[in-house]
């Protein structure tokens, strides 16, 4: 059972004085703007993107004009679908050849506009910097506890916030018993959660850098040293899972999944042409200085769900941000999987979502 001075936190979790929060961007930061700004226009527009889509369309026209082809002569009817065959295959040609000049163009010539300005080292992250850690969970009673604990071990962390979603276990009180500051988020969803964790970190001024992280044990404390070490090159540094040497044998990422979330990043990657190298859409563990937390905070839409992690790259992307991605570390999680890993079906629906944000916009996915 809770403690006394434990519920009345539950109820009130920001009974704790903080201050005021300010917000002071880093000379990094502002040269990160002012290259943004001075960026000529032609160079911001997604032609690569727009490129690979169009091929991608091309081939699935061309590809369904041979499947029909197939399935004529598996029930030996020769002459039927001929002149529908014939016009999918001329049809095929025109995306496909619209979308490989589009890609020539950004390669070739737009390229080196984008990445000027993407490659400026920092001090972001000095050897005196301290972490605020922010753990999202949903029933994680198993294992927020050992999360929390490990979390603490490490020398350079502060403090860990837990910010449940609605958890029916007991995840807020063995959190708060492990030595975190517990809160719950009322408003259900991933986004919200992984806002309010952000929400909550950026508060604490006696921190300088902010890791976002799950409370399932699928990633560890130990990571953080290797964010630490990509901090000076990037405004913020997102981890990556797919690196096949740092997966464990069973985890809650399928093969379908695991290729997917490659896709999705690699259709990041080329819609924000020069600017970094990604191949991981859905990991929540990522690491920024507080600054740069307090500035994405209004630019993101926590209403966005499963999603939201891609929303959050294509926003700091657009808006100029630098990330580049470091591998991590992915453990077997401990307890059943709630998100997009569920089942590979459920992983297409927002692997969907996904690609329909990065291709029209993200307004309609809130």
């Amino acid at each position: 059972m809770l403690r006394p001075a434990q519920r009345a936190f539950l109820i009130v979790p920001r009974m704790r004085a903080r201050p005021a929060l300010e917000r002071r961007p880093s000379l990094f930061t502002e040269s990160r703007r002012d290259a943004r700004q001075r960026e000529p226009l032609i160079a911001r527009l997604p032609l690569c993107y727009w490129g690979v889509s169009a091929v991608l369309i091309g081939l699935s026209v061309y590809f369904a004009a041979i499947l029909l082809s197939i399935f004529r002569l598996m029930i030996l009817q020769r002459h039927l679908f001929v002149g529908l065959i014939a016009r999918l295959l001329w049809v095929s040609g025109f995306p496909t050849t619209i979308g490989i000049i589009l890609i020539a163009i950004d390669l070739a010539l737009l390229l080196p506009l984008k990445r000027r300005g993407t490659h400026r080292p920092s001090d972001v992250a000095a050897d005196s910097s301290l972490i605020t850690v922010a753990l999202t969970a949903y029933d994680d009673q198993l294992s927020i506890a050992l999360a929390v604990r490990e979390f603490l071990s490490h020398p350079r962390v502060k403090r860990v916030i837990v910010v449940s979603n609605n958890s029916k276990d007991r995840t807020l009180e063995f959190a708060i018993e492990a030595g975190a500051t517990a809160v719950n988020e009322d408003r259900q969803g991933y986004g919200y959660c992984v806002y309010r964790c952000l929400a909550e970190a950026v508060q604490w001024q006696d921190t300088d850098l902010v890791a976002l992280c799950e409370g399932d044990m699928t990633f560890r404390a130990a990571d953080l040293d290797k964010f630490l070490a990509y901090m000076p090159h990037a405004e913020i540094v997102n981890g990556t899972r797919i690196v096949e040497q740092l997966r464990d044998r069973n985890t809650q990422l399928s093969t379908f999944m695991y290729y997917g979330n490659f896709f999705a990043g690699k259709l990041l990657e080329v819609k924000h042409l020069g600017k970094g190298t990604f191949t991981d859409v859905g990991t929540t563990y990522k690491m920024m200085p507080r600054e740069i937390v307090a500035a994405l905070l209004p630019l993101v839409n926590p209403a966005i769900n499963l999603e939201f992690n891609a929303h959050f790259l294509d926003v700091a992307l657009r808006h100029g941000f630098s990330i580049v991605e470091c591998p991590v570390t992915f453990h077997s999680r401990i307890g059943i999987s709630k998100g997009g890993n569920t089942n590979n079906l459920r992983a297409l629906k927002v692997g969907s979502r996904m690609i329909w944000g990065l291709s029209f916009g993200w307004s309609l996915r809130s």
